[in-house]
Formats: C-alpha cells, structure tokens, sequence
C-alpha cells in the first residue's frame, strides 16, 4: 500500500482530507499543540486518512537551534543545553510528552523523528537514542530522519534494535530499513532549487517504481508545490488520469 501525503497542510485542511491519503503534522514539532486541536482533526478527517506526527524539537533539536524562534518560549542560557539530542531531561520528557499525548489523541499510525545535521553517529548520541526510545514506548510507528553523517550499517542496527524505520528523501539515498518506507521529499538534493523544486512525470514514475520495493509506503512531499505533486502521484499510483487540483500554488 502507497500512502500519499505531505508534510503539513499544503493547502485548506478540507483540500488535503480529501484528495490525499496523508498528512504529517508539523506544528508539533515547534511547539506544543492541544489535544483538543487533535480531536477536532481526528472527528473531520475522512475513514481511513492517518495522521503522521513530527516529534517536538525539545527532543531531538538543542535550544541553540533557529527553530526554537517559533517554539513561543525564550529558553534561559542556562537550561539550553538540557534540550534536544534525546537527553534524558525534563525538557526533553516534556517534549515526548506533548507529542504523544497528540499523537495518542489523533490516532497517528507514525511518529517522525527528525534530527538535525549536528547529531552525529558520536557514543553519546547513539546511547541516548537507545536510553530514549527503550524508555518511551507508542503504538505507533517509530521513523527516523538521521540528517548526520550515519554509516548505514550503523542506522540499520540501531533500528533493528529499537523498532524503528528509517525515514529518508528516495532520490538522496536509500533506507537502511525493510518492509515499510517513509520517505520525505524535500526536492532536489543536492541542488539550489530544493524545496522550489517541483517534481516531473519521469520523477513521479521513478519514484512509484521505488515503492514496489517496499511492502508499503508513506510517501510524504515536502516541497513548495507538495500538494500537487502529491495529488498527481496519488493520482498516477491509482490509474488515474485526472491528476486536477484547484488553483495555483
């Protein structure tokens, strides 16, 4: 199965529930969001659309990250270093907390990890991993973005040991996990254009070739024009010919 989604709302919510098959909430990762805002999103979205979750950056991001400007808090010099790198904090619990507390409420099928190019394969680093995610169980499926430096060896031990699947772009690299794939399309890497990317019908038609491979696939664009993109490759995995989608991006 080939779940088509993209990596916040890239249109009205009313749009992306009802031509795509996914979303991966991204306001989660910033900062903490309501449950009630989970249960208002849960009760509107359609039987069978799932919710993907971005873990909070208190787990995974130092406060000296730029993306703390949007976590609507002011982090004191001396508690930065007690975020981020899955320590074993009290910040870094609350930032497990929030999100699976969400998570739990919206019924995710996955949780998505991703960490920052700074975290690299260092004893430090792959001890917390462990010590996070033997002590934090979910239902729901456990993906890692390790954007660092990590032999692939190394990420496909770690998530065997820890029950995790590897989240990758497909056309940067390939997943050292089995099974299920959750890719995340974040354009053309390595190139300028990026997220200004937009993907073309040979791209699409590779990337469903990809997807065979794989038992099933969340396939999550991350790019400017992500919801078309997404539609028209949901549209080409289902055989269909209207690949239509309201207005310009």
């Amino acid at each position: 199965m080939i779940w088509t989604g993209t990596c916040g709302f890239g249109r009205r919510q009313a749009d992306v529930l009802a031509q795509l098959d996914a979303v991966e909430i991204q306001e989660t990762f910033y900062r903490p969001v309501s449950v009630e805002r989970a249960s208002k999103w849960r009760a509107i979205a359609p039987q069978g659309f799932r919710f993907c979750v971005k873990a909070s950056q208190f787990i995974t991001h130092e406060a000296t990250s730029p993306t703390y400007r949007r976590s609507g808090r002011v982090v004191p010099d001396s508690e930065k270093r007690a975020y981020g790198s899955f320590r074993d904090t009290p910040h870094v619990r609350e930032g497990w907390e929030a999100t699976s507390s969400f998570a739990k409420t919206i019924r995710a099928d996955a949780i998505v990890f991703q960490t920052p190019a700074s975290f690299g394969p260092t004893e430090a680093n792959r001890t917390a991993l462990y010590r996070f995610f033997e002590s934090n169980r979910t239902d729901a499926t456990k993906a890692i973005e390790l954007r660092g430096p990590w032999a692939g060896h190394i990420v496909e031990k770690i998530c065997e040991d820890l029950g995790l699947v590897h989240a990758v772009d497909p056309f940067d690299k390939e997943p050292a996990t089995y099974g299920l794939a959750y890719f995340r399309l974040h354009g053309s890497p390595p190139g300028k254009t990026m997220y200004r990317y937009a993907y073309t019908d040979e791209d699409l038609a590779r990337l469903q070739t990809i997807c065979r491979e794989y038992d099933d696939t969340y396939v999550m664009f991350n790019n400017l024009s992500m919801h078309r993109d997404a539609v028209r490759f949901r549209s080409l995995v289902r055989g269909h010919a209207d690949t239509a989608v309201p207005a310009r991006e």
